[in-house]
């Protein structure tokens, strides 16, 4: 009769962990969540004829990028749904400094990116499909942070704390994007802290 606490204890604990594991992500005081975490709200696509929302849709006109619960997925390209090359925005643009982090996900030699007010910083599979093929700390095929801090237009990109970029020059003000090309990608935490 003994065990039947220890039991029940353990049960307790292994459902309090569970639950703990299951919570939604919140975002560090000061941040705000660029993707919600169901949908593609607040993001579409950009064109010459003005920007298409993907507002309360899980998933892209194309079905390049698609909302799975806490990851933002870039899909692999399938010729007969669009072009190989895709780029989705957000209807928000950030004229101020900021500090922008998230976390991505690459299958081997994927290859993405990530805009900052337009131009690109390469987000891929690092170690196979470079630019950074030197890093100590990017986990293959596991998910690692890009901390991004623009000042003055200029930006200081990291992923897991390496150097990926000292000093980007960024335009004054644009949205923030994500690019897809080939292979599968996840972001997940994609949040932004607006700087005074």
């Amino acid at each position: 009769m003994k065990r039947l606490p220890i039991l029940f204890a353990a049960l307790a604990t292994a459902a309090l962990f569970t639950a703990v594991a299951a919570a939604p992500f919140k975002p560090e005081p000061g941040f705000v969540s660029l993707y919600n975490g169901r949908d593609l709200t607040g993001w579409g696509y950009s064109s010459t004829n003005g920007f298409t929302a993907f507002n309360g849709k899980s998933e892209a006109s194309d079905g390049r990028y698609t909302a799975k619960g806490e990851a933002l997925v870039v899909n692999d390209n399938n010729p007969a749904k669009g072009p190989r090359f895709r780029q989705l925005w957000t209807k928000q643009e950030f004229p101020k400094n900021f500090i922008l982090k998230l976390e991505f996900r690459a299958e081997i030699n994927a290859d993405s990116g990530i805009f900052l007010r337009k131009p690109q910083l390469q987000c891929r599979d690092y170690l196979v499909a470079g630019p950074y093929k030197e890093l100590k700390k990017y986990k293959a095929q596991d998910w690692n942070e890009i901390v991004v801090t623009v000042k003055d237009n200029v930006a200081h990109c990291t992923c897991n704390g390496e150097v990926l970029e000292a000093a980007l020059k960024l335009p004054a003000t644009g949205p923030i994007g994500l690019e897809a090309d080939h292979g599968q990608m996840e972001y997940r935490r994609i949040r932004i802290q607006e700087l005074p």
